[in-house]
């Protein structure tokens, strides 16, 4: 029984370092965890992330407004958790735009 708790252990500990070490960005920082993800993305550069298995590209600002290629379906997200935005199996939310960066909160599961 403690063996397998063990082997269950190790097998999930070796996934999430899988999942982890599947961030990848340009022009973008990426903080993961389990299931979400902070993407800090460079304004003025083509950004983008692979987030959680998902491809996420900065296309536009306009105002408080941020337009994403996420998996190849273009979504317009506005600041602020009232304005998350499912797509390709996540959430979405656009945490802050300043003029050189914006932050996204991407979280995954749903």
């Amino acid at each position: 029984m403690m063996r397998r708790r063990l082997a269950a252990l190790a097998l999930a500990a070796a996934l999430a370092g899988s999942v982890l070490a599947g961030c990848s960005s340009e022009g973008a920082d990426v903080d993961c965890n389990l299931n979400s993800c902070t993407v800090t993305m460079d304004r003025g550069v083509d950004a983008s992330a692979s987030v959680l298995g998902v491809d996420v590209k900065l296309q536009s600002v306009q105002g408080q407004q941020v337009t994403l290629d996420v998996e190849g379906n273009t979504v317009t997200v506005p600041v602020g958790a009232d304005g998350s935005t499912q797509v390709a199996g996540l959430t979405v939310t656009v945490q802050s735009i300043t003029d050189d960066q914006v932050v996204l909160q991407v979280t995954g599961g749903n």
